[in-house]
């Protein structure tokens, strides 16, 4: 397999077509090798238009969606993420290209030191994994941009209270097959603004159950 070529037709024959045309964006998916984070059993698949197996119960997403949702939540350099579902690290070593920190969590053990070597061995120093179940929200603090990896029934009111005013979360919610991606922007201390991105059908995060939502 021709390695440049093929990230070059991910590109131009997956990811351009879904409005995915941020000069900065495009740039980054040259830049962070999207190979460096499959499993070596999959490593053909890397740039196929598809989720690839993490084991576990899990995948990564695929690669237009993973794209899509970087260039919406328009992440600056000077702002703080928080990844819900790690997988094998690649959206989260994107995030850190683009922000000042990543707080990425992940509920499995076997994968939270698979991304962590993954981390290691491609210089990504401003990340750090939380093992958990982040489904939920997580801890108290506030960020900047919050990026769920995975789908959700509902959306928890935690992950509201965890965005800063002018915060931006992007998630995958509802259920199957017609879930729907959604940037959500708070514009004040009880605002928010939220805008339906795609539909899509994507796995759900382990233990994605709501004990309460927040209705727009």
């Amino acid at each position: 397999m021709n390695i440049e070529q093929a990230r070059f037709n991910m590109i131009e024959q997956q990811i351009r077509p879904w409005d995915v045309l941020d000069a900065d964006v495009l740039e980054l998916l040259l830049v962070v090798k999207r190979e460096n984070y499959v499993p070596a059993a999959h490593k053909s698949l890397a740039f196929v238009d598809a989720e690839i197996p993490l084991g576990h119960g899990t995948a990564m997403l695929m690669p237009k969606i993973e794209a899509r949702l970087l260039q919406d939540v328009n992440l600056k350099k000077h702002e703080s993420v928080l990844e819900i579902g790690t997988g094998s690290g690649y959206m989260a070593a994107l995030l850190a290209h683009k922000g000042r920190h990543v707080t990425s969590v992940e509920i499995d053990p076997e994968l939270k030191q698979q991304a962590e070597r993954n981390f290691a061995a491609n210089a990504v120093g401003n990340v750090t994994v939380e093992l958990g179940n982040g489904a939920q929200g997580w801890g108290s603090e506030q960020f900047d941009v919050i990026v769920v990896s995975g789908a959700l029934p509902v959306l928890p009111e935690a992950f509201l209270k965890q965005l800063k005013v002018g915060g931006r979360l992007a998630a995958i919610i509802g259920q199957a097959p017609a879930m729907k991606a959604q940037l959500i922007t708070r514009t004040g201390e009880a605002g928010y603004d939220t805008r339906t991105l795609f539909e899509t059908d994507v796995a759900y995060l382990q233990h994605a159950t709501t004990p309460s939502s927040f209705t727009f």
